[in-house]
């Protein structure tokens, strides 16, 4: 090839390819930027319902997770045109792709199964509003109390990262996501059951936790965070030696395990204070 038909081609074709480059990079650039602000606009649209109730709305959950999977599908058509267009300008006929693309993508189908399983798994996670960024939940097997618990950092069609309570960064798959408990939907209830000896006057202890569960209802600093006077529901257990009140508090969502701990704390420091001593130590379970 001659000097002058490769300058010719480095002005024609050549910088082309290069302005396509440069194009397609600044295009991803502005679709992270677009995605960026939206959120922060979501956010901004929130921020005194977040600053009074410590909350995210569902909507601004959703908004955020939609606008991260959003900007990852315009930065792949982005780049894959680009690909396509460079081809093109070094003379490879589109055509000509055709057949080698099929074979990859049978190739693909076989050796990539498990992408494209996180791929569907995540875009029904999107469709269904199983979850979004900002919930708090805990992944589990079916079937199974226990597992990863922690609040979702960013999810996308492959992946779900989450940081959990030690700090830790947890990236799963999307098809590994057999079962998720969302603990931050809409409310949270704490279940309390508080065992009582049965050599003890039931009926003191009753009013003992009611009125225990009744100042953490007027308190200022938890009145907001609870949705209803919590309430002694009753005798939920008769043992041997003991038998079970159970105390039943709804809350805010992702508030439950706070409140637990400063419900079960006041219940054992009034029944301390009233002379009732406990059988066992205090239970608790919250749930959304």
């Amino acid at each position: 090839m001659h000097i002058n038909d490769v300058t010719r081609w480095a002005r024609g074709n050549g910088l082309e390819i290069v302005l396509i480059a440069i194009g397609s990079v600044l295009l991803a650039r502005l679709a992270h930027w677009c995605s960026q602000r939206y959120q922060e606009f979501v956010y901004r649209q929130v921020l005194t319902e977040v600053e009074d109730r410590g909350i995210l709305p569902e909507h601004s959950k959703r908004a955020r997770a939609v606008a991260q999977a959003a900007e990852l599908g315009v930065t792949s058509l982005i780049y894959t045109l680009a690909v396509l267009l460079i081809l093109w300008k070094f003379g490879l006929p589109l055509s000509s792709l055709v057949p080698p693309a099929t074979i990859i993508g049978v190739a693909l189908g076989f050796g990539a199964q498990q992408i494209v399983a996180d791929l569907l798994a995540g875009f029904f996670i999107l469709s269904e509003r199983q979850f979004g960024v900002g919930d708090l939940v805990q992944l589990s097997q079916p079937g199974q109390t226990t597992g990863v618990r922690g609040t979702v950092e960013e999810l996308t069609l492959r992946v779900t990262k989450l940081r959990t309570v030690q700090g830790e960064v947890v990236f799963l798959p999307n098809s590994a996501l057999r079962q998720v408990t969302n603990l931050s939907r809409e409310w949270s209830r704490v279940v309390v059951d508080v065992p009582i000896p049965v050599s003890q006057d039931l009926d003191k202890a009753t009013d003992v936790v009611r009125e225990a569960a009744a100042e953490l209802w007027h308190d200022p600093e938890w009145h907001e965070t609870l949705l209803g006077e919590p309430i002694v529901a009753g005798v939920e257990n008769i043992e041997v030696d003991h038998l079970v009140l159970r105390v039943i508090a709804r809350t805010l969502p992702g508030k439950q395990f706070d409140v637990g701990r400063v419900l079960r704390l006041r219940i054992a420091l009034a029944l301390q204070r009233a002379g009732i001593a406990s059988a066992t130590p205090v239970a608790t379970t919250a749930g959304a």
